[in-house]
């Protein structure tokens, strides 16, 4: 057990097989924590694509217009 969570810890995930066929894989939390952290931002990314494919995209220049409206109205709110 030690042995094999050593060698998932420096060398990477370990494929385990069963009747000669990959069945498994077992890997670090750290890497599986990057690659689920990976995958959210591909899909993140796949929404973004679809989102300006369907014309729903927002230039940059007026996001920020609305981010200093907000704020520049907080701060006249607070006095």
């Amino acid at each position: 057990y030690n042995k094999v969570l050593e060698k998932v810890n420096t060398s990477g995930p370990v494929v385990i097989t069963q009747n000669g066929e990959a069945s498994a894989v077992l890997m670090g939390v750290r890497e599986y924590d990057r690659l689920r952290e990976g995958m959210a931002l591909l899909k993140i990314l796949a929404t973004s694509g679809r989102s300006i494919e369907e014309g729903n995209a927002v230039p940059v220049e007026n996001v920020f217009q609305q981010l200093h409206s907000r704020i520049d109205a907080q701060r006249s709110a607070r006095g």
